[in-house]
């Protein structure tokens, strides 16, 4: 079970803001979407955070309209992707609303997903990225910084 006496909703609020505020501009951003939508599932399930209602999306997927769902968390408004059950059981508001703003916040990304991580219990997986060799045919080592020119093979 998720320490959630642990951990404030507002603190919580903020570490959903700042994550989803550098998943819009992260090259991979599909972790801290996810990261964020459990944590908001998780609050909506301890009721510590409100379905507000339907937005249609300011993105368009393959242009298609598509709604997302609104979900107050403090004072923080945030969109994850709806259930079938939220297009029954909620408004839809129609285009974003600009009115819904968020308070500005100063978090690091990494203290951010402490938080989440502790709150959802989740164990992040330590990805050790090896460099890849270069394996490319048009691809010649420099001789730059070799003592001695040109470059010998050494037969040891």
């Amino acid at each position: 079970m998720p320490n959630s006496e642990t951990v404030s909703l507002r603190d919580l609020a903020r570490a959903i803001y700042t994550v989803n505020r550098h998943a819009k501009t992260a090259p991979e951003p599909q972790h801290l979407y996810f990261i964020k939508k459990e944590t908001i599932k998780q609050l909506l399930k301890e009721k510590r955070a409100k379905k507000i209602g339907l937005h249609f999306s300011d993105h368009p997927k393959l242009s298609n309209q598509h709604s997302t769902l609104l979900v107050k968390v403090d004072d923080y408004y945030f969109h994850i992707p709806p259930t079938k059950e939220d297009f029954q059981e909620l408004k839809h508001l129609g285009s974003l609303d600009q009115n819904y703003r968020n308070p500005q916040t100063k978090m690091s990304l990494s203290q951010a997903k402490k938080i989440i991580y502790q709150y959802i219990d989740y164990k992040p997986v330590n990805h050790k990225q090896k460099r890849r060799q270069y394996n490319s045919s048009y691809f010649t080592p420099s001789s730059l910084g070799k003592m001695e020119w040109p470059p010998k093979k050494n037969f040891r």
